[in-house]
Parts: C-alpha cells; sequence; structure tokens
C-alpha cells in the first residue's frame, strides 16, 4: 500500500501525467486490445490474425477468473483517492473488488498470448501492456499487489494456452525441384505466337501487348477482343507456334495450357490477370520476367490436373465452393482474407444446401470440396502457394456436414488458420479422386472458370504433361 501511495503522489513528466489516465481509459473493457486484433486480423498474413486470436482469447480466459472468480473470491477495498492528484484520477473507478486487477490480467494475457505466436511484436506490446497495468496504480484504482496478481494471473493464462496449443512459426520454403526442361534461347521471340487477352484482369492489356511488341519483335502477337473464341484462338496459335505465349488470367492461361499440351510445345505465361496464381507459382510476377525466361530458354516440366479429360493448372471444385471464392473474393480486400474466408464459409453453411456424394465410395455431405493441382500452403481454404509443381498429388480439402463438431468451430478456424482442427474439415493429398453425385450435381470449376458438372468426376494428375518456362530464382518465393 505504501508504495501504490508513493506511486500516486510522486510528480511525473508532462506526457505521462496526461497520457496515462488516457491509456487506462482506452483499456477499459479490453478496447484497446481489440482495436490492435482488428488491425492484426486486417494485415491478412497468417502469423498476425494468429495472434490475435490467440490474445482475445487469453484475454476472454484471464478476464473471466480475475472478475468473476479472484475479485469474489478475495473482497479487498479500492484504494483511497485523497493523495492522489485530482487530475490523475480514473475517469472510471470502480465499485468491485480491487483484488486482483482485471485490466492487468487482460493486458498481461494479451501481450504474452501475441508474444508466443509473433515474437516480433512482444517488445512493443509487452511495453504497452506494461503502461496499462502501471496506469492502473498511477490513477489511483489498484493497488500494486492488485496488479502484480492480475498480470501474473494473465501471464499464466496465456502460457498455459501455448502450452495446450502451441504456437506455429512455419518458414515456407518453395523448391524448384521440376524436372528442367531447357529451351532454345529466343532474345527476340523467334518462333513465339503470343496470344493476349485484352479482357483478363479488368481490361487495359493494351499495354502489355505493346510492351511485348516492343521486347519480343520476333513474336507474333494476336490481341483477343471479347467476340473472340478463346479456346479457339488458342488452338490455332499453338498448331503454328513453336513455343505458344499467353498473357491473361488464369481462365486464359489454362486455355493456353490445354491447347500447348495438346500440340506438345512449350507455354509462356505472362501474368496479365488479376491474381496470377499460375505465374506467381512459376515466379513471373510482370513482363519482364517472362521475357528474360524466354531468352535463356529456361523451362520446366510441371503436373497439370485432370477433371474428366478437361485439364486445370491451379484448382478445381464442386457444388458450392466457386460460390465461397465469389464471396471471399468481393469481401477480401476490404478485411483482408482470413475474415472474408470466414464470412464465406458462413454464407455458404447458411444458403448452399450439402452436396450429396461419395468421395472415394465414402458417403458425405459435402459443403464445399477443393481440389488443388499439387501440394497448397498454408493449410485451410485460403491456399495461396505451392511448394513443388511435380508432386504427383492432388490437394483435396472438403467440409463435410455429415460430420460432428459445431459450426462456430469451422468458423473460428477459418480465421485462424486452424480450419484442420475442425471435425467437419477434411483434408489429404491423393494422385486421384472420383466423387459422385446422387442428387443435383451443381458446378464444376476449374481455374475459376465454371461450367455444369456431371453426376460422376473423377480428378487425377497427369505427370509432368507441360512444358513451361519460369523465373530465376533458385527457391520460389511465398506469396
Amino acid at each position: 500500500m505504501a508504495v501504490s501511495a508513493r506511486i500516486g503522489a510522486a510528480p511525473l513528466p508532462t506526457v505521462l501525467e496526461r497520457g496515462l489516465p488516457l491509456l487506462t481509459r482506452a483499456a477499459d473493457k479490453s478496447k484497446l486490445w481489440m482495436a490492435i486484433s482488428a488491425a492484426l486480423l486486417a494485415s491478412g498474413d497468417t502469423r498476425p490474425r494468429r495472434a490475435a486470436v490467440r490474445g482475445l482469447g487469453s484475454i476472454a480466459v484471464a478476464s473471466l477468473l480475475a472478475n468473476q472468480v479472484g475479485k469474489r473470491a478475495v473482497p479487498r477495498r479500492r484504494p483511497l483517492l485523497r493523495d492522489v492528484p485530482t487530475a490523475r484520477i480514473a475517469h472510471h473507478v470502480p465499485t468491485s473488488s480491487s483484488f486482483p486487477s482485471g485490466h492487468s490480467a487482460s493486458a498481461a494475457a494479451f501481450a504474452v498470448a501475441v508474444g508466443f505466436e509473433f515474437p516480433e511484436l512482444a517488445a512493443p506490446i509487452g511495453a504497452l501492456a506494461g503502461a496499462v497495468c502501471f496506469s492502473r496504480i498511477f490513477t489511483g484504482v489498484h493497488f500494486t499487489s492488485d496488479v502484480l496478481a492480475g498480470a501474473a494471473l494473465g501471464a499464466a493464462v496465456a502460457g498455459i494456452g501455448a502450452a495446450a496449443v502451441p504456437a506455429r512459426h512455419p518458414e515456407p520454403v518453395r523448391v524448384d525441384s521440376a524436372p528442367a526442361r531447357p529451351q532454345p534461347p529466343r532474345p527476340a521471340g523467334q518462333g513465339v505466337v503470343l496470344v493476349v487477352s485484352l479482357l483478363s484482369g479488368g481490361g487495359g492489356n493494351e499495354g502489355v501487348a505493346a510492351q511485348l511488341r516492343q521486347a519480343l519483335p520476333a513474336a507474333e502477337i494476336v490481341e483477343l477482343g471479347e467476340a473472340d473464341d478463346v479456346v479457339e484462338a488458342m488452338r490455332a496459335a499453338a498448331k503454328r507456334a513453336e513455343v505458344l505465349g499467353v498473357a491473361g488470367g488464369d481462365g486464359t492461361i489454362n486455355a493456353a495450357a490445354t491447347a500447348a499440351v495438346d500440340a506438345g510445345v512449350p507455354l509462356l505465361v505472362v501474368p496479365a490477370g488479376t491474381f496470377n496464381h499460375f505465374a506467381a507459382d512459376l515466379e513471373l510476377t510482370d513482363v519482364e520476367d517472362a521475357v528474360e525466361a524466354l531468352a535463356a530458354g529456361r523451362a520446366i516440366c510441371v503436373d497439370v490436373g485432370d477433371a474428366e479429360g478437361k485439364l486445370f493448372l491451379n484448382t478445381a471444385s464442386l457444388g458450392s465452393y466457386p460460390e465461397f471464392v465469389k464471396i471471399r473474393e468481393r469481401w477480401e480486400q476490404r478485411v483482408g482474407k482470413p475474415v472474408a474466408a470466414a464470412w464465406a464459409i458462413a454464407q455458404v453453411l447458411r444458403k448452399c444446401p450439402p452436396l450429396e456424394a461419395e468421395v472415394d465410395g465414402v458417403r458425405r455431405r459435402l459443403v464445399m470440396i477443393f481440389i488443388g493441382n499439387g501440394g497448397y500452403s498454408p493449410r485451410g481454404f485460403v491456399p495461396r502457394w505451392r511448394s513443388a509443381m511435380d508432386s504427383g498429388q492432388l490437394d483435396v480439402r472438403l467440409v463435410d456436414s455429415a460430420l460432428s463438431g459445431a459450426r462456430w468451430r469451422l468458423l473460428l478456424g477459418a480465421l485462424t488458420g486452424d480450419l484442420y482442427r475442425s471435425s467437419r474439415y477434411v483434408e489429404t493429398r491423393t494422385p486421384s479422386l472420383t466423387v459422385t453425385t446422387s442428387g443435383p450435381p451443381g458446378y464444376l470449376a476449374r481455374d475459376g472458370e465454371v461450367t455444369d458438372a456431371p453426376n460422376k468426376v473423377t480428378f487425377s494428375v497427369r505427370r509432368e504433361a507441360l512444358v513451361v518456362y519460369r523465373g530465376g530464382a533458385d527457391a520460389l518465393p511465398t506469396r
């Protein structure tokens, strides 16, 4: 008590005199920590959002123990305010038991939990939490022992949580293991027929076409507009090409890859779409990367997926997954991918009836099913990158509503990146997969292109079926 009195009466720099009462008010009802968590969740990266969810979960437990258990078990009067300068006194002086400090328990729980998951934030969040703890003494609402007890409780809760659910710090590495298939150098684009979709990426690819004409003067550049048949244009171009080039989005690249495989010619991908998933996995980020790969003759053999004879380079899906992707993409630029994915799952669960199906002979009620060409990371329904492009495996991820488990756990898993912990979620890798539906089959999506689905679809891998140019680094970066 003497320590608390000395702190209450001690003069401090003006910035602290004015700032600490504001800080303690900001921490009321954990508003400060919720605001920080919202920023972390909006970042769209796995580690910050896991840190936010772990921090908020730790606050929930620590606050419950401090306010509903500790304060009832150890009733204690608040400090007398006669020795505290009026300007310092907290805006709201609680009437509950002083022991332990709930603010301190929440601050320590959040700081320690975030530090476990995201060590780079341990120092700044820890310093902020320490200031909140000190502010409780400074503003006269707690004794020093209250604050120390609360902070110890919060740290213990976060520590036990980390022991029960260990933090993961994956360092994803992209390994370029695909077999090399060197091609003749074509610095001016000799023998290349390059098809440019003017509609991909929201339109505006005229500049890409002009850039390619300048960089590859010997290449034949074909521009596709709204009235052109993309599939036929790719087939015609592949027949007269030594190298088939394509500038466009994933759907356009799919058509080009199909034509290139059928004609037995290598494919040059120029990223000019909205997301450029396949190009990014090849470390091709712009026109210059593609031109440099062509000039160097740097090419590899990669797998392609097969869905009833139709090729896919990235992903295929049945049922409501296309609707899930549509909703997620609509929101992810505003709230980040994790929050958008959780929202999309909630909407799909609410609006879309499950697909009655057998998956390799196992009866399931599919909420959604994703099939990736190769193993994707991270786990869950926001796949971003592949560690290899010649694994010979399909990456299968599905949500089965026939399995046990609460829906809120499914949504929380999507938000945190721990979707695989939900009992409704199944993830596996296999060289082939057959899905047979007993009701209306719905839609089949391949690389974003949606068509009517047959009642039986077999997905498989065509091993090393496509020769494609790739970027220059030894290890492909994640995105």
